[in-house]
Formats: structure tokens, sequence, C-alpha cells
């Protein structure tokens, strides 16, 4: 089970989850609590290991601009959590090595999500990011052969249940590990990856051409997100 924590704000954070197991690491470019700055952002990518994905959180922000930041950040791929459309989608993804594109579940748009050209589909609650559990049987409607991803309201408690029922390739999770809005909780943070990875995903109809359990990274090399230095973290040493 690939595991994103998202909403990092500080590099503490994000090197305490990539110790812990987190496979990605999401940061928030959206106007949110959990905003971070693009320069901040970067100084913290290039602390991470070449393996993790970091992954940039928009929301129906100018395309270009979502290159931009996604780039001078060294974003491995970005999150588009607004009302994009498949032609802007496309195009995001023509310049980024990968794209999450996130719907509310119920979503008329969720069934047609093959048509933007996303590499990964992400189920989230009716107002994304405020940690709202959606109804889990409604991720039948994601299409087949996309990768998809579980968001909202997940907590230790309840993502294996959210896993057993949604048969999901990843999930993710925000509120349900924080102490304080962009403030991890180290032992939530513990609990939720270990609940997560040891969870029964069982059979799912959702391929994952892009990553797989075995390569998290999907092939994206350190050179995919730009050039970076800095070494990787060891958790003990902190």
């Amino acid at each position: 089970m690939i595991v994103k924590i998202c909403g990092t704000t500080n590099e503490d954070d994000a090197l305490l989850a990539v110790a812990m197991g987190a496979d990605m690491v999401g940061f928030v470019f959206a106007p949110s609590p959990r905003q971070i700055a693009p320069q901040q952002a970067a100084d913290i990518v290039k602390r991470l290991p070449p393996e993790i994905l970091s992954i940039g959180v928009f929301r129906n922000e100018a395309p270009k601009r979502v290159v931009e930041i996604a780039q001078h950040a060294g974003m491995n791929g970005v999150q588009l959590s607004g009302h994009e459309s498949p032609d802007t989608t496309q195009w995001i993804r023509e310049r980024v090595p990968l794209v999450i594109k996130a719907f509310a579940a119920g979503d008329d748009r969720v069934a047609r999500a093959a048509d933007y050209g996303c590499d990964i589909v992400m189920l989230d609650g009716a107002n994304p990011g405020a940690g709202q559990v959606f109804d889990w049987q409604l991720s039948s409607e994601a299409p087949s052969g996309l990768p998809l991803m579980i968001a909202g309201g997940l907590t230790p408690d309840n993502v294996a249940t959210a896993i057993e029922t949604t048969h999901p390739w990843a999930v993710d999770v925000v509120t349900g590990v924080e102490k304080a809005p962009g403030m991890k909780d180290p032992v939530k943070l513990r609990a939720f990856i270990a609940n997560a990875k040891a969870a029964d995903a069982g059979p799912s109809p959702q391929a994952g051409p892009v990553k797989s359990i075995d390569d998290p990274t999907g092939g994206i090399t350190r050179e995919d997100r730009g050039s970076r230095s800095g070494g990787v973290y060891d958790w003990e040493d902190h």
C-alpha cells in the first residue's frame, strides 16, 4: 500500500514521515492553513531520499503557474484538486512527470477521469482537504485501469477499513495525522502508516501502470525532479 502524507509544512515532519515509511510527501501550494512557499518546499525536498515522491498540491491555479512552481520546488508531480478541465490537466501532464487528479466522490466527472490524461485518480470528500469521510462505496465509480488513491477523513483507526472496502492503490492523509493544522503528530503518523501498510487491500481493478508496491518511484529519478543535493535522512540521529 502506497502512503501519501500531505499538508507538510516543515522539514522535521517531512523527514519523520519518510522515516516512518511514507512513500509520498505532499506540499500544499493552494490557499490553505497548510500552504507552503515554493522555496521552503524546495529546501525540504532536497533532504528527502531520491525514492520518495514529492507532490505539489494545487487548486484551480493557472496551468503555467502550476508548472513553474512544481519545477522551481523540485516536485516529482502535482495533485490538481480543483475544477481543472481535461485539456488543462493534459497540458500540465505534458510538462510534469506525474499528475494526480482529485475529484469529490460522487462527482459526475469521476467516471470520465481517464479523459484527463492523469496518472492517478484521487477520490476525496465533498470539500477536498476538509478531512471529511465520504461513502467509500462510491469508489466503484472510478474507472478501471487507473491507480486509485483514497483521501478524506482517514485516520489511524479507519484506514484499514477504508483500504479493505475500496481496494485502492494508495491512501492520502492530512488532518488524521495532525496535532494542529500543518503540524504532524508523531504517534498518529506512525500508527497511520503502520496500519495502512498492514491492511489487506485485496484484488483491485485499479491497475498500477505508474508505480508498484515494489517500485514506489515508478522509475522517476532524482534527475527527473531537477538537480538536488542533500543526504538521506537517518531518523536515529535526531
